[in-house]
């Protein structure tokens, strides 16, 4: 190729002489990076008739394809556009100016254009038939072919380029889609197309280009800086030009101001400054949203041709980003740099477009984006009301999208007569654990909370959700069924989109109410509702209160003195949070104190108290979690042998508005099982005197200390009425076995003493309750001892092998052979059973999640099951774990 070869004298259709610059490569600064990946691609232009390379201004197309031209060993015409080439005759001048400029000169038979505003069909043939003849193709590169927006021109180039076959290659850069039919190249594969997410820069290239202006920059700044910039070229440069004059470079890129500066100037002038008035008032008004629609852009402009314009903008590469399905997003910088310029040019105006916007996504939008352009606006009261006349409150609790909602309302200051206002304040000092602050702002909101004529019927619902929810905050299950009832009699009246459109809201309530019931000892109600709650829509919405409604199931569980059950619960809540991406633990706590309780009941105390651990960094979300909390601390300490401070952990007081039948009888247990385990019957007995007959596990202790106190008589008859009852689970049958074969042995009866025995062994093994024979005392060794039942404990209770096939040692059905666990599967099981989320498994292990996932699938094989739960359970069941 000839490198700067004179252009021919003579002037162009208009009479002025042809200017050389328009001809000329453009030259490459010092500080320009090749990249490789882009080089490559660009090269299959030599194999396609046509190449288009399509981005925004600045981007980096121009500095590209002369880089690439530079190196090219054959004839490449560059031609670069202005705003003075217009119409066909001075476009078609100057490009075959431009092939004589590069050395690849056409005949005189191919006669220059003399009108500017027309060309001659017959100098188009000749032209095509000359450079179809010839035996290399020539490379022509038109430069801000954008400029050109004659449609006739458009046609006459695609006429001369599929006439002219292989001896002519086209580049096209462009800031637009080209007038050329595109889609007919693009069917037969005739083209190759750089774009602009192509031309964005990546964090590796980012931190090469910046090294050439002179920094050296950590990964994770210059990853932000290309987040923030979206890669974009111009962008990068001139941040990088900006940093270098400054005192502390990094420091800079992280925190600079957009709308200040090179870059703001560039915008400005390239993008702004080029549309029209209508235009550039669009742009202005839609900085203030991440993201709009043509709907909501002529919300904020008051006029309706928000459509056409943006359709021009995003062909344009004029900073406008298809966001999909007819919404758009400005580009990071280009939206900074806006919205400075409106401030500047109409101060005032951005808190009225922030309250259009919020008054528009209320009827069409989404509510996170309604709260955030109604806090720009400072329109509480607006907002306020939104949340509670569209039933969105719940969604305090459930999730927006972030936690800024709460911030907000929580940050507005002074006393309000709104009771909208005052009802999502306490909802998000409630969400926040604020109890006082909460209850303050409820009571201003409804000074008669009974009083069921107070506002619209979804103002009241709203209202009783928050009222159910500070009865199980505050302990008082009549003020959650009060609420409770009054939801009830008020949905009917609420329009039923509402209702659908929030699941949440019903989810909430019932575990609200049934955790109240739960504190108040009404554990089969509480089950009704919460079984409700975790089998209702499985939504996103209802998530987390199914989470909690699982949690307080397995509580339940544990109570009914079912650990196994309560333990698979709290499994299945781990799964149903995986599921939904939650980062464990979920829930309110509640689930890993069970956890913590069950390990309790099978003796396993380091397990208890790192599960123990994992809570202990958010206080007890309500008074069921603190009296369960309460009664896990007593019985680790319990299994430690710190009998006193196992005392004081019992007597620890949990507020409340009103007593826990349940919360009372699990202290005074822990009270009676301490002096027991100091020899002192009597003061066992006095603590339980007054919740005996409250709970099972309560009339079993009161037996226990009957025992030890001497009066075997009234132990058993205790547990007689106790069998009138129905049938415990294992968590209270077992150690009840316990108390009647222990007098059995103290009568001399060791026949039943081993029947009783046996049977806690059978009931025991299942769910490992080794807690009930270590608090029965050295009395069993002896029988233990005898092969019958020592066959019952192998492997559980006793030491002894494990078995993998063959007849279970209690000479109970057979154990199904199974292929034997690795080291690594049996580690993962393990974890697996302390409820750990596979991402942590993964971290604790230092291995990576996908092998953590190929362990358990090899683990579910041999153990054949398919869920997590069933593994764990048929582990234990196999004494793998």
């Amino acid at each position: 190729m000839l490198r700067g070869a004179p252009v021919p004298g003579g002037a162009d259709p208009l009479g002025d002489p042809y200017l050389r610059t328009r001809f000329a490569l453009p030259s490459r600064p010092g500080t320009f990076l090749r990249r490789d990946r882009l080089v490559e691609h660009l090269g299959q232009a030599l194999l396609t008739p046509l190449t288009v390379v399509n981005g925004s201004a600045g981007a980096g197309k121009t500095l590209l394809v002369a880089d690439w031209a530079a190196n090219l060993e054959r004839p490449v015409a560059w031609l670069t556009l202005d705003a003075a080439i217009r119409g066909p005759g001075m476009f078609w001048a100057h490009l075959l100016q431009s092939l004589n400029a590069a050395g690849a000169p056409v005949p005189a038979t191919v006669d220059l254009p003399a009108d500017a505003t027309r060309v001659s069909h017959a100098l188009l043939s000749r032209l095509a038939w000359e450079l179809a003849g010839r035996d290399r193709p020539v490379v022509v590169v038109i430069d801000e072919f954008d400029r050109m927006t004659d449609p006739e021109v458009g046609r006459q180039l695609e006429f001369v380029l599929r006439h002219a076959g292989p001896g002519l290659r086209l580049v096209l850069v462009s800031r637009t889609e080209p007038l050329l039919p595109l889609h007919r190249y693009r069917l037969t594969g005739e083209v190759t197309e750089i774009r602009g997410a192509e031309l964005a820069f990546t964090t590796e290239e980012a931190v090469d280009l910046l090294e050439r202006h002179g920094l050296s920059l950590d990964v994770p700044v210059a990853r932000a800086l290309v987040e923030r910039t979206r890669g974009w070229a111009a962008g990068l440069r001139l941040s990088a030009l900006a940093a270098r004059s400054t005192p502390d470079p990094e420091l800079y890129l992280k925190e600079f101001e957009a709308g200040r500066g090179t870059i703001a100037d560039f915008l400005l002038a390239e993008v702004l400054e080029r549309q029209t008035p209508e235009t550039k008032d669009l742009l202005l008004r839609i900085s203030v949203l991440d993201r709009f629609c043509p709907d909501l852009a002529d919300e904020l402009t008051r006029r309706h041709d928000a459509a056409t314009i943006l359709a021009a903008l995003h062909g344009a590469n004029a900073f406008v980003e298809d966001f999909g399905q007819g919404w758009y997003r400005l580009h990071p910088l280009f939206r900074e740099i806006l919205r400075a310029h409106l401030r500047r040019r109409a101060p005032g105006l951005e808190p009225e477009l922030h309250r259009r916007a919020a008054h528009w996504l209320r009827r069409s939008g989404t509510l996170p984006e309604m709260l955030a352009h109604g806090a720009a606006a400072q329109d509480w009261t607006y907002i306020a009301r939104a949340l509670v006349e569209d039933l969105a409150i719940g969604q305090l609790f459930t999730g927006l999208g972030s936690g800024e909602p709460v911030d907000w309302f929580a940050g507005t200051e002074g006393e309000t007569p709104d009771p909208a206002l005052n009802l999502v304040r306490a909802a998000c000092e409630l969400s926040r654990s604020d109890l006082d602050g909460g209850l303050a702002h409820l009571r201003r909101a409804a000074p008669q909370p009974a009083a069921d004529d107070r506002g619209s019927p979804a103002a009241r619902l709203s209202r009783a959700l928050l009222e159910a929810l500070a009865g199980r905050l505050t302990g008082s299950a009549d003020r959650a069924e009060r609420a409770g009832r009054s939801a009830r009699r008020l949905m009917p009246q609420v329009p039923s989109r509402l209702l659908d459109g929030h699941p949440e809201l019903g989810a909430l309530l019932l575990t609200h109410v049934g955790s109240s019931r739960l504190w108040a000892g009404h554990l089969d109600e509480a089950r009704t509702a919460l079984t409700a709650v975790a089998r209702g829509p499985r939504t996103a919405a209802t998530v987390l209160p199914r989470l909690e409604a699982l949690e307080h199931l397995a509580l339940v569980d544990h109570l009914d003195g079912r650990p196994g059950a309560a333990e698979r619960r709290v499994l299945a809540m781990t799964a149903e949070a995986e599921r939904y991406g939650l980062a464990p633990p979920s829930g309110s706590g509640l689930g890993q104190l069970v956890l913590a309780a069950v390990a309790v009941d099978r003796d396993e105390a380091d397990r208890a108290e790192a599960l123990l651990a994992q809570t202990s960094d958010r206080p007890p979300a309500d008074p069921v979690a603190a009296a369960t909390r309460r009664a896990v601390t007593a019985g680790v300490l319990l299994l430690r042998g710190r009998t006193r401070e196992a005392l004081a952990a019992a007597a620890r007081p949990v507020p409340a508005a009103e007593p826990s039948p349940w919360a009372r009888g699990s202290a005074a247990l822990a009270a009676s099982e301490a002096h027991l385990a100091e020899g002192r019957p009597d003061a066992a007995l006095e603590a339980l005197r007054q919740v005996a007959g409250d709970q099972p596990l309560c009339t079993v202790g009161a037996a226990r200390a009957h025992l030890a106190a001497g009066a075997p008589g009234t132990a058993l008859r205790l547990l007689d009425g106790l069998a009138a009852q129905g049938r415990p689970g294992p968590g209270v049958s077992v150690p009840a076995a316990l108390v009647r074969a222990q007098a059995a042995a103290l009568e001399g009866d060791t026949a039943t003493a081993r029947r009783m025995l046996a049977q806690a062994l059978v009931e025991g093994r299942g769910e490992e309750l080794r807690r009930p024979f270590r608090d029965a005392g050295p009395w069993t060794a002896p029988f233990l001892a005898e092969p019958p039942l020592r066959a019952l404990a192998a492997g559980w209770l006793l030491p002894g092998p494990e078995t993998y096939g063959g007849t279970d040692p209690g000479g109970s059905e057979p154990v199904a052979p199974v292929e034997e666990l690795s080291g690594r599967e049996r580690e993962v099981l393990e974890r697996l059973a302390r409820a750990m989320s596979t991402e942590d498994i993964a971290a604790d292990l230092y291995v990576s999640v996908n092998t953590v996932k190929t362990h358990l699938k090899s683990a579910y094989r041999k153990l054949s099951v398919h869920r997590r739960n069933d593994a764990v359970r048929r582990a234990r069941e196999l004494r793998l774990l």
